[in-house]
């Protein structure tokens, strides 16, 4: 206590005590907010822990539900992956119309609509060459339809016959790679394919989360990192080392190897595509049909890019 303080309280004692207390309050009280800012901190961190681990849960209990679904109607037969194919298709497509009418776009959705439920039918039943068909159908169709609607224009064109190209052609792959063989090595091959796409996307999602620190494309995606990037990589050339390893339908090693990387690479491309119309529309997941991945498109990105690199390749190699 300072010598002022001392005569302060000698001249007035009841004041000084007052102010002593009022001291002793301020201090209290001030030990109080730190102790509730820190238990507010502790707090924060475990419902953020929390958050994230149900998250995961989440996206592993749909992702699960989504992968048995789609092996199932594979080894169910071709016409059952024809079928969940054209679903899927059809659902992707509604999705990227959605993002489109967002971002002021007007597509005509029953064309575009109609092509990516026909595209994987004529797949199974017509096979390759029937797909230009389709693809004749859908600039007809829509010829006629900018035509005789003043108020279409050519941004509506372009997005109407991109859509079901996007979303189902590409997609129609699966279809065309399961049609190679209607038995059992049709559906393996088909579900190796599939699961290197997945053994990427997942890989690159644990390994990026936690230790992911160098930015890929921060502008279009800022959680993906390089480092998942890699990890994704290896997870798709080890599906492919397996299928190599035990021949399945003649591919040999050097080509399943071939095919990991290519397809891994284009994987990461498709869904940096989509990432790409996201942000484009300022839209977190193109749809919520699949709690803790967002949309159907979301959970496809890069199977629709993967799948038809994988079928390019299945092909030049002299496999399908």
């Amino acid at each position: 206590m300072t010598e002022e303080e001392k005569a302060q309280e000698a001249k007035d004692p009841i004041q000084s005590k007052s102010k002593g207390i009022d001291r002793l309050v301020d201090r209290m009280e001030s030990r109080r907010d730190r102790l509730s800012d820190q238990f507010q901190s502790n707090q924060l961190r475990g419902q953020k822990a929390r958050g994230a681990f149900e998250k995961l849960i989440t996206r592993s209990v749909y992702g699960a539900l989504y992968a048995i679904i789609t092996a199932g109607c594979l080894f169910a037969g071709r016409t059952p992956t024809a079928v969940v194919v054209a679903l899927m298709a059809w659902l992707c497509c509604s999705e990227f119309f959605r993002m489109c009418r967002m971002a002021g776009r007007m597509p005509n959705e029953v064309i575009g609509l109609t092509a990516a439920v026909l595209f994987p039918a004529f797949a199974r039943f017509f096979y390759l060459r029937a797909m230009v068909f389709v693809i004749f159908l859908l600039l007809i169709s829509v010829g006629v339809w900018y035509v005789l609607t003043p108020r279409a224009n050519i941004a509506d064109v372009a997005i109407t016959v991109f859509g079901p190209i996007y979303t189902s052609l590409t997609f129609s792959c699966v279809v065309l790679i399961r049609n190679s063989d209607p038995g059992m090595n049709g559906a393996m091959l088909t579900l190796g394919v599939m699961l290197s796409i997945w053994a990427n996307d997942s890989v690159a999602y644990l390994v990026g989360s936690r230790i992911g620190v160098h930015k890929m494309a921060p502008r279009i995606s800022p959680k993906k990192s390089w480092e998942g990037f890699w990890a994704g990589l290896v997870g798709s050339i080890i599906v492919w080392v397996i299928i190599g390893v035990v021949h399945l339908d003649s591919i040999s090693l050097p080509l399943a190897i071939i095919i990991g990387i290519v397809e891994g690479f284009m994987s990461v491309v498709g869904d940096l595509f989509e990432s790409r119309i996201k942000r484009g529309v300022g839209v977190k997941d193109s749809g919520n049909i699949m709690p803790g991945h967002g949309g159907l498109l979301d959970r496809s990105d890069s199977m629709i890019f993967g799948s038809m690199v994988a079928y390019v390749l299945l092909v030049i190699g002299g496999v399908i």
